[in-house]
């Protein structure tokens, strides 16, 4: 039993897999970040841009 429990701890075999899927994790939680900040960005300069036409006076007014 021993002997097994030697040779399975020193198989490295699927430690490359584990790599893998720890750092596709990181991206997509950073991507996800990311996605976050840029919505959130982008709704308030929606909202500023949106306040700041309506108070414009489409019709030319020289007043």
């Amino acid at each position: 039993m021993t002997k097994l429990f030697n040779k399975f701890r020193k198989d490295e075999s699927g430690a490359v897999t584990v790599d893998w899927v720890v750092l596709t994790a990181a991206v997509v939680a950073l991507a996800g970040a990311a996605y976050g900040s840029i919505q959130s960005g982008s709704s308030t300069l929606t909202s500023n841009t949106s306040t700041f036409m309506g108070t414009k006076n489409p019709g030319g007014s020289t007043e």
